[in-house]
């Protein structure tokens, strides 16, 4: 049996990428720090995930599995030196622990005189290929280096399924059980594979990838955000509750449709298959059963608010793109509001404009800026949400006329 390693035992490596593995054959090992998880493992040889929606729910069993303790390096790189596939969800900030581990088993794999290895990485972060592969690099000598370029394939991925945090209530007496949505596609990076292609279950080659990363992180993430964002300034909790309140929708929709029609200039794709993404999207956000939070969602909103990620990256193409990002700049703005609450708590025009300067790199007199900041005083001023969207209408309109 094909044998692939899934580096992290988490909500993504269980409730996806290592699913996906054993349904395309492979007898799949993860590597967790989580003794409990990885115990769970040795011991059953398979773990249920449970497909939710709010008409109900479905339990799936995922079979041919073990694990390995990531801190017995043994083990994880003979797992990493015999297999044939493998993939990463460990999360941006432990990338960097599991670099030994990976640099072990790729010499143990040299030394065996193993094939190419392609490695998947689940991550969400900006350039994960290139940030993984230079610390791999600085662990290697010039030989190996060039060893590495021809024999091992860091391979992007763009990770769609919303999996949220699981709950005692979710496991439903079964602590291994992850819930997650129907919703399954993996685009991966076509051009970064080392020779073939191996066949796996719903995965999606795509070249150029950029285009896919943009989608997921300015449309998908983006407009996660922005409900999040505004679900707090309505003091709500989940996400299906945001997402249901008529005015959201609407700033949502609209949020990501721009960030659909700059993509869609930018990379000369059709605005139909977009639209159709937004719409499923849309549908997506409205499931209970996820029982996803605004809190989750709009988590760490320094990193969401940096300059080249969901809202200020997405805002930011939008304009170079000749668009006016009316409605990402209000999610921006929302965005901005619950940074300062969670970072002294200080809501003031000037405080806003030092921390957009602070964590999106933005002066207050740039034309991005400008618009957030606006916005932000409107909230400052208690505006309601129906004025919110009203403004928002207008700046667009404003800046179509002057287009004409």
């Amino acid at each position: 049996m094909k044998k692939a390693v899934m580096y992290g035992g988490g909500n993504i490596g269980r409730g996806f990428i290592g699913m996906l593995l054993s349904q395309s054959g492979y007898e799949v090992t993860f590597i967790d720090v989580a003794e409990p998880v990885v115990k769970a493992l040795q011991e059953k040889r398979n773990y249920p995930v449970r497909y939710v929606s709010s008409e109900g729910y479905q339990d799936v069993w995922v079979e041919n599995v073990t694990a390995v303790n990531g801190n017995d390096a043994e083990a994880a790189s003979d797992a990493i030196a015999g297999c044939d596939i493998m993939a990463t969800a460990v999360g941006a900030r432990i990338l960097k622990f599991i670099v030994p581990n990976i640099v072990a088993g790729l010499r143990k794999r040299w030394a065996m005189g193993k094939g190419s290895l392609n490695i998947i990485i689940c991550e969400n972060l900006n350039d994960a290929n290139k940030i993984l592969e230079g610390m791999l690099k600085a662990e290697l000598a010039a030989e190996e280096q060039e060893r590495f370029d021809r024999t091992v394939g860091l391979v992007e991925a763009s990770i769609g399924r919303m999996v949220p945090v699981q709950t005692e209530q979710m496991k439903d007496g079964e602590p291994m059980r992850v819930c997650v949505e129907q919703y399954g596609f993996l685009p991966v990076d076509k051009a970064a594979f080392k020779g073939d292609i191996p066949q796996i279950k719903n995965m999606v080659p795509y070249a150029p990838f950029d285009f896919y990363i943009k989608r997921k992180l300015y449309v998908h993430n983006m407009g996660h955000a922005t409900c999040a964002y505004l679900g707090n300034l309505l003091g709500l909790e989940y996400i299906y509750e945001a997402i249901a309140v008529p005015e959201i929708r609407i700033l949502v929709q609209n949020a990501m449709q721009e960030s659909e029609m700059a993509l869609c200039k930018r990379y000369g794709t059709p605005m139909m298959d977009l639209q159709e993404h937004i719409t499923d999207l849309l549908y997506r956000f409205t499931n209970a059963a996820l029982q996803d939070t605004c809190q989750r969602v709009g988590g760490d909103p320094a990193r969401k608010l940096s300059l080249e990620d969901r809202l200020i990256g997405a805002s930011l193409l939008a304009i170079e793109e000749g668009i006016t990002p009316a409605y990402i700049a209000l999610g921006a703005a929302a965005g901005l509001r619950r940074y300062l609450k969670e970072n002294g708590g200080i809501q003031s025009m000037d405080a806003a404009k030092a921390a957009l300067l602070e964590v999106s790199q933005l002066t207050d007199e740039h034309k991005l800026a400008k618009l957030i900041l606006h916005y932000y005083e409107m909230m400052l001023d208690g505006s309601s949400l129906l004025k919110l969207v009203s403004e928002t209408e207008k700046q667009k309109h404003e800046s179509m006329a002057a287009v004409v």
